[in-house]
């Protein structure tokens, strides 16, 4: 996830300060990744060092706020327009538990996926009643969508791992 363009397209909209850029981005992102006030301000930072941001003075109550510079425009213009490769993602923690699993021999690897499927079907569960209760529009609903989607796929993964560990056992 990219706060940096996160933070960023809040900007395009006009000029915030960052407690009302981690309101706005967790608003928009149906408050799944709850964002600590320090990465805000942090990432702004690092933001102006780059020339993406700049200091846009203080508003009528003293709050620093920021502005989004031309070459932050062009960069969210960027991030919009170029898609997210698979190698841009972290490594999957999951596939790498399951693979050592498998490798090691001496670790039970239903027992592995039982906990995992278990754990999937809570944060399943938690989605969909978040969907349910989600009053945030359209940017939030596709947010819990996505994530919905996710652990869906996460299923039917566990599923193939546990038959294919099955017909492995019984060869």
């Amino acid at each position: 996830m990219s706060i940096r363009h996160g933070l960023l397209a809040l900007l395009s909209r006009g000029p915030r300060y960052g407690y009302q850029l981690r309101v706005e981005f967790e608003a928009s992102t149906g408050a799944t990744w709850p964002l600590n006030i320090g990465q805000v301000y942090t990432t702004l930072s690092r933001l102006e060092r780059d020339g993406l941001v700049a200091p846009g003075g203080a508003d009528e109550q003293g709050r620093a706020v920021y502005t989004i510079t031309e070459a932050g425009r062009t960069e969210l213009e960027r991030w919009f327009s170029t898609p997210v490769a698979q190698d841009d993602r972290p490594r999957d923690e999951l596939a790498i538990k399951i693979a050592m699993a498998v490798a090691g021999g001496d670790v039970d690897v239903a027992e592995v996926i039982l906990t995992q499927r278990m754990a999937t079907m809570r944060a399943l569960q938690e989605f969909t009643q978040a969907k349910r209760a989600a009053t945030g529009g359209l940017a939030q609903r596709l947010v819990l969508d996505s994530l919905i989607f996710k652990a869906e796929a996460e299923q039917r993964w566990l599923d193939h791992c546990e038959a294919v560990s099955k017909e492995k056992k019984n060869a």
